[in-house]
């Protein structure tokens, strides 16, 4: 039995810490597969392997949330293989025990109110000891506890069909080859939102912790996973100053220059924010993310969300064989974002009375895109002239400027709701 750095011996999984017992290397075990070739982005270059070839002594069983940071953090020369067994609880003892000495919600509500402090400034110059302060000492203190850092040549699997973890943070930051399957994800509920009231005209409480983001990192298959809100919904949570207190921040984000990623088979349901490729604007982001952020999202189940499926920015995003499932309260699927150059071709969508084809697409900045051969309620359709026609102040353009060739299986659209809805998500591995 191994042992990981930092402990003085792992006991087996079912006394809920984690094991090392050596598994089969056999080339069908699902914790060995790779990325097949020509599949997305992630299969450019170099390939996305994971911990493929970790040897027995370093493929980990883990069944709690310390197990799980234990054999991240192990002193491993190589790959590794991390096997989910159950559903982990990264929640921690709970809110208040995050909360550092001194702050209080209700004082920092008094604070802060609209008719007190006013919407033309921000907190962010408030000093340590004030609630804000005291807010962001508490954040940090969750922060420490919830976010886990993925090494590279790593493969994290769930094993079976109800794997998963509830309030984790996947950090997969500044690192090369990584696979994250099988998994099912509760987002994380942020505790400690801060309120901006300079955030729209009204103001806005900004929450952090995707449930998984990649940050910087090359080669990422994210495949059969599943990521909903679970437990908290929005439509559970409280408002204060007139604005929802939201607690979630997005299910899957792709920043600060990441690349070759490919997502597939995965479900995105129940959430507002969704997936956003590239988080700004700004000149400073630009000089990282220009040339990267190239991603495939391929058959992907997107169902009951509000926006980001995905917004894109400067990246080279391919998204095909897609289903889109839109209800009450959809905002739209893809963002058009900042020298964006998404292809998004061959995808279903599934809309509601009320929902108009017109809002699939969303213009943030002048970039052109390819959308050819969607389906939009059994009917083919075409995008971009259905939001030119209904939405006239934001013009679309044609042609992304670059062809796909990194594509293995494509399915015709009309097939597409029954393939990826019963393919997709946690627990239906092959």
């Amino acid at each position: 039995m191994a042992v990981l750095a930092g402990c003085t011996a792992l006991v087996l999984a079912v006394t809920g810490t984690a094991s090392a017992t050596p598994r089969s290397t056999a080339h069908h075990a699902p914790e060995r597969r790779v990325l097949p070739a020509g599949d997305g982005w992630g299969s450019y270059g170099t390939g996305t392997t994971g911990g493929s070839k970790a040897t027995p002594a370093h493929v980990y069983t883990v069944t709690t949330w310390d197990g799980f940071r234990a054999a991240l953090a192990a002193d491993v020369t190589g790959p590794r293989i991390i096997r989910v067994k159950g559903t982990i609880d990264a929640d921690g003892p709970g809110c208040d025990t995050f909360a550092v000495p001194g702050y209080d919600f209700a004082t920092y509500l008094a604070t802060y109110a609209p008719e007190t402090w006013g919407r033309d400034q921000d907190l962010s110059a408030e000093p340590d000891d004030s609630p804000e302060g005291l807010r962001r000492a508490s954040a940090d203190q969750q922060a420490a506890y919830i976010k886990a850092y993925v090494p590279a040549d790593t493969t994290i699997i769930g094993v079976g069909r109800n794997a998963g973890f509830k309030g984790a943070s996947l950090q997969i930051e500044g690192v090369d080859n990584v696979i994250v399957r099988n998994l099912a994800f509760e987002s994380p509920l942020d505790c400690f939102p801060q309120w901006d009231p300079t955030d729209t005209a009204d103001g806005n409480w900004n929450s952090e912790y995707d449930s998984a983001v990649i940050y910087g990192s090359t080669h990422v298959w994210m495949d059969h996973d599943t990521f909903t809100d679970g437990d908290h919904p929005d439509s559970t949570l409280p408002s204060y100053y007139g604005r929802i207190y939201e607690q979630h921040d997005g299910e899957l984000d792709i920043v600060k220059g990441a690349d070759y990623v490919t997502a597939s088979w995965n479900v995105f349901e129940d959430h507002d924010k969704t997936i956003l490729i590239g988080n700004s604007d700004s000149a400073a982001t630009a000089a990282v993310d220009r040339g990267h952020l190239k991603v495939t999202l391929h058959h992907n189940l997107f169902a009951n969300l509000v926006e980001r499926a995905p917004r894109v920015r400067f990246g080279q995003v391919d998204s095909y064989d897609n289903h889109f499932v839109a209800q009450a309260g959809y905002g739209y699927s893809y963002g058009i974002g900042m020298e964006s150059q998404l292809v998004a071709e061959h995808n279903a969508f599934t809309l509601a009375d009320g929902v108009s084809a017109g809002t699939v697409l969303k213009k943030w900045k002048e970039a052109p895109l390819t959308a050819d051969d969607n389906w939009v309620n059994g009917a083919l359709t075409d995008l971009i002239a259905v939001h030119n026609a209904e939405v006239p102040g934001e013009i679309l353009q044609s042609g992304a400027g670059w062809t796909p060739t990194l594509r293995t299986r494509i399915d015709p659209p009309a097939a597409i709701p029954r393939i990826v809805d019963h393919g997709a998500g946690a627990g239906r591995l092959r």
